[in-house]
């Protein structure tokens, strides 16, 4: 078998990894494997905050993300840029709360503030373009899988508390979602295989609710950090 064929059987086990942990666990384990001359293996990690763009009561939802990327050289300063975000949540809050049916809890509620939570194991397909092997643009699209979603109901009490209920919504939501991707970065030294930094915007363009009368689109913004993993002296010539 080539070693093309092994990374990829090696990428496709990864992002069907039963846990966030045990995938990056395996990443780790894996980086002097997955990293060759032509790929750069590493982990990715930053702070998320997302938006949904079809309810304007809504306001912004802070999330961490880990996870992991390749980049493939497709000619001297050209990569295709993917991954797999193992660990990333999206959604908003502020957002008022709705009755479920039962007239208790929606007398306790009615005043309270919801916010939407929603699990997605996201792969981003960018084209990632480098400028003297320091500055970089990337843009493409990114596809979102669905594994959770909850709507969380909060109030605070008279006494100065806090109440909080936890309900699963992902049947109200479509197992996919697909947007656009787009940023930049910097390289914080001047070698092909280096810790970088960079912020991206994520525009949803499909629909994700299945309830009528309510649309859902998603946004964010990303920043993050990467960080190769197993790589060698040679990896990090200058070119």
């Amino acid at each position: 078998m080539s070693k093309i064929s092994k990374l990829f059987f090696i990428f496709v086990f990864l992002c069907f990894s039963t846990t966030s942990k045990a995938q990056i666990l395996i990443s780790l384990l894996l980086g002097d494997a997955l990293n060759t001359d032509k790929i750069e293996f590493g982990l990715v990690t930053g702070l998320k905050r997302s938006y949904i763009l079809d309810i304007e009561e809504s306001s912004g939802l802070n999330n961490f993300n880990i996870g992991f990327y390749f980049h493939i050289n497709m000619f001297k300063s050209s990569y295709l840029s993917t991954g797999v975000l193992v660990k990333t949540n999206v959604g908003a809050r502020g957002m008022p709360t709705y009755p479920i049916g039962d007239p208790d809890f929606d007398d306790v509620y009615a005043e309270g503030e919801l916010t939407k939570e929603i699990n997605y194991f996201h792969v981003p397909i960018l084209w990632h373009q480098r400028f003297y092997n320091r500055f970089f643009l990337e843009g493409g699209l990114q596809i979102g899988l669905r594994s959770k979603a909850y709507d969380y109901f909060d109030l605070e009490d008279t006494y100065g508390g806090d109440l909080e209920y936890k309900r699963d919504v992902g049947d109200e939501y479509t197992r996919f979602d697909v947007g656009l991707l787009a940023g930049a970065g910097y390289k914080i030294r001047k070698q092909t295989k280096s810790t970088a930094v960079g912020i991206n915007y994520y525009y949803g363009l499909n629909d994700v609710s299945k309830v009528e009368d309510i649309t859902i689109k998603n946004s964010s913004i990303y920043l993050y950090v990467k960080i190769p993993i197993g790589t060698k002296p040679k990896d990090v010539e200058v070119k």
